[in-house]
């Protein structure tokens, strides 16, 4: 008997409580256990689409998280913009690697080009949107009504945010893997040499009895050590065409790329 009285202390926390209350104490600790803060749906869904498990998932819900999703808070550290930065980076070496290695024969004028065009704000946000980003990123509710999921300079900026959170939690091999994965068939798609985007836009318009494009700022934003340059490039007769860059010259090839875009120029003649 002294052995059996023994036994029930074990359980003695979770005894069955009084008839008139609900035997459901256990619920809350199993579902505590079910929904991490670390582990969210969105982000182990984007997980599976780009192929990479998170050691530490805190990492990709700061890459994730928009700094209006921050109630109160004058940290930027906690949004994505830090990551976006790394990220920027980690992305222009990878890239560079791949199209050395690729393009054996190409000077390094092609590469540069190639290169623009690989990692300017536009190509980032057609790789989000072909992962559905724009699904998993933390925004606030006044930024959800406006749209804020599907800005293409927030795709980008997420996008890039991403690399910078895989490179932190599982190395350089695991961001270049992750670049290699989205980026391999758009670098392929376009294995004639590229020729510069001003350069084609240029000479459509002389061709057409046109003044050569004018690029003038429109804005600037961003910290001094990472700004982003907004620019537009005006013809006459032509709505004007916008482009951004971490630069004004590649805020220009942006600009120029997406007038000749808009205009049906051929695209294996751009870049951005």
């Amino acid at each position: 008997m002294s052995g059996r009285k023994k036994a029930k202390p074990a359980v003695a926390p979770r005894r069955e409580p009084p008839a008139g209350e609900p035997a459901a104490a256990p619920a809350p600790q199993a579902d505590g256990q079910k929904e991490p803060r670390r582990r969210k749906r969105g982000a182990t869904v984007l997980e599976d689409r780009i192929g990479y498990r998170f050691t530490d998932g805190a990492m990709l819900e700061c890459a994730l998280t928009h700094i209006s999703a921050l109630k109160g808070a004058r940290n930027r550290a906690g949004s994505y913009q830090r990551l976006e930065f790394l990220g920027d980076h980690v992305l222009g070496l990878v890239i560079s690697d791949m199209l050395y290695r690729a393009f054996p024969k190409a000077d390094e004028g092609e590469l540069s080009r190639r290169l623009a065009d690989l990692v300017r704000k536009e190509t980032c946000a057609e790789i989000a949107r072909t992962i559905d980003l724009g699904d998993a990123i933390r925004v606030g509710s006044s930024e959800a009504n406006a749209g804020a999921r599907k800005r293409p300079a927030i795709l980008a900026d997420v996008c890039e945010a991403v690399i910078g959170a895989v490179y932190l939690d599982g190395g350089y091999k695991a961001a270049e893997e992750l670049v290699d994965r989205l980026w391999q068939a758009r670098m392929r798609a376009t294995g004639q040499p590229l020729r510069d985007s001003k350069t084609v836009l240029q000479e459509w318009a002389q061709a057409r009895g046109l003044p050569t494009p004018a690029y003038r700022e429109v804005a600037r934003s961003g910290p001094d050590h990472n700004p982003e340059f907004r620019v537009a490039v005006q013809l006459p007769t032509l709505a004007p065409a916008e482009g951004m860059g971490r630069s004004k010259r590649a805020a220009e090839q942006a600009a120029a790329a997406a007038m000749l875009t808009r205009e049906g120029v051929e695209p294996a003649l751009r870049n951005g």
